[in-house]
């Protein structure tokens, strides 16, 4: 029997913006040759001092890079330093540093750029090492294009990317036409300490939800997974009338999706909640009603940090003058519209909001002033968390410490940061791994209540 062909080796040439969209990149390669060109990790060195968001991620990379080569002698990292990625496991492929190498053939781009520094160096391996695949991995797709047309392989890095179609994202409930009761066989109700709760065969279409996730039907029964035990469901029976009654702070939900979301975020036994939705579907004004109400009238938690992931922000607040919070404040301008909206029936809207600021201990961060920090009992509200990437978004959720609660809000169609889509987006990555979090919850917001005008625009423009 002829023994099976092997499988060629190839060889992963890393891109800056893979490193910074993940700086554990260079791990996940498998058996195969990693390599990091020379000019990748100079651009490395030039932003990892910086204010920008990118820093503490390049400096992360960097460590990665330094941890896996060690002590070894430049000669073996030219010939590939092997990679261990457990304290007692084999080492999987190799690491390698690629100097700037000379071209012999004429045919080459102008090295003016960086990329086509890049892609000339590759163009040149691809000659010395005939019997392996060279392929370049880069977030950007216009060096992808560029590689390919210089005969390149390319392609994107995937590895953090859960789902192949965003429509695939959980929603956080389940819709059914007409009575939700006539699709189910077999039924046990029992009342425990005032709550209903009806245990149910996970067969079907509800073998789909996960713990904390909704079932809505068009009669007006809603109930929420409370309980997931293998082939059996538990559902909170919860009345539509009473959850669409919730007031937090003098606001009242306008649907049945922002009631299941006001349920999610005024449960202390909730530590994570996303909220995603369009522009004007009642993220911010939703986490920001639950949040004072928190704070200032039952005392849950002791203070509001609100953050946002803008693109240029981190880049930009340092040539803003005043304090941090001053120079957050225009980043942050979607947080005081809110507030005026809650407080729009006051006589005097602007002495309401100014007060509710005095004694609110609502604080405007950066995202740089959260990493590396830890917060109790805290409820940290990160406005377009899509434009984070997975990487961000773990580093910010870890600094959570005991009796806090993160609340994520996002609009996946809204996304700002360069090499970044829906589906590799960090608020994607963490409501897919989160789906099954016992803590953890997420509700899709329907419809744009904001007005008329806004709600045609969504759908028109």
């Amino acid at each position: 029997m002829a023994n099976a062909p092997r499988t060629r080796k190839k060889m992963y040439v890393l891109d800056t913006n893979v490193l910074i969209h993940d700086p554990n990149a260079l791990l996940n390669f498998e058996e195969h040759d990693v390599i990091i060109p020379m000019t990748v990790l100079e651009e490395l060195d030039n932003l990892k001092s910086g204010k920008q968001a990118v820093a503490a991620d390049c400096r992360q990379a960097i460590r990665n890079i330094d941890r896996v080569l060690g002590d070894a002698t430049p000669k073996q990292i030219e010939k590939g330093v092997p990679i261990v990625r457990a304290a007692k496991a084999a080492p999987l492929g190799t690491l390698s540093i690629l100097m700037s190498m000379e071209h012999k053939s004429s045919h080459s781009l102008p090295e003016h750029l960086n990329d086509n520094k890049i892609i000339n160096s590759l163009a040149e391996l691809q000659t010395r090492h005939k019997s392996k695949d060279i392929i370049l991995v880069s977030k950007d797709i216009n060096m992808r294009l560029k590689a390919r047309g210089f005969g390149v392989e390319a392609q994107d890095y995937h590895n953090d990317q859960l789902l192949d179609d965003i429509d695939l994202l959980p929603k956080g409930y389940m819709e059914f036409k007409g009575s939700f009761w006539d699709t189910v066989s077999k039924v046990e109700t029992v009342q425990r300490e005032g709550i209903t709760e009806h245990v149910l065969p996970r067969q079907g279409e509800l073998a789909k939800l996960n713990i904390n996730e909704f079932v809505v039907d068009e009669l007006g029964f809603v109930g929420r997974v409370s309980e997931l035990d293998g082939d059996r469901l538990v559902l909170e029976d919860l009345h539509k009338d009473d959850l669409l009654d919730t007031e937090v702070w003098g606001l009242t939900p306008r649907d049945i999706y922002q009631a299941m979301a006001l349920h999610l975020l005024l449960d202390p036994d909730i530590h994570l909640v996303n909220l995603t939705g369009s522009a004007g579907s009642g993220k911010t004004i939703l986490a920001l009603a639950a949040c004072i109400e928190m704070t200032v009238a039952s005392k849950q938690y002791k203070r509001i940090i609100a953050t946002r992931s803008t693109q240029g922000l981190d880049e930009d607040i340092g040539f803003l003058p005043g304090t941090e919070a001053e120079k957050m404040e225009p980043w942050l301008g979607a947080i005081v519209d809110n507030l005026e909206a809650l407080h729009e029936d006051d006589e005097n809207m602007n002495a309401s909001v100014d007060y509710i600021l005095s004694k609110v201990p609502l604080h405007f961060k950066s995202l740089n002033y959260i990493r590396g920090r830890s917060f109790q009992h805290s409820l940290i509200i990160i406005d377009e968390s899509q434009n984070l990437t997975p990487h961000q978004i773990k580093t910010i959720v870890t600094r959570a410490g005991n009796g806090s609660k993160v609340i994520c809000l996002g609009n996946l169609a809204q996304i700002d940061t360069p090499y970044l889509s829906g589906l590799s987006s960090g608020l994607t990555y963490m409501t897919e791994r989160f789906k099954t979090f016992r803590h953890g919850g997420h509700i899709h917001l329907q419809g744009v209540p904001r007005s008329v005008l806004a709600e045609f625009a969504e759908a028109n423009l």
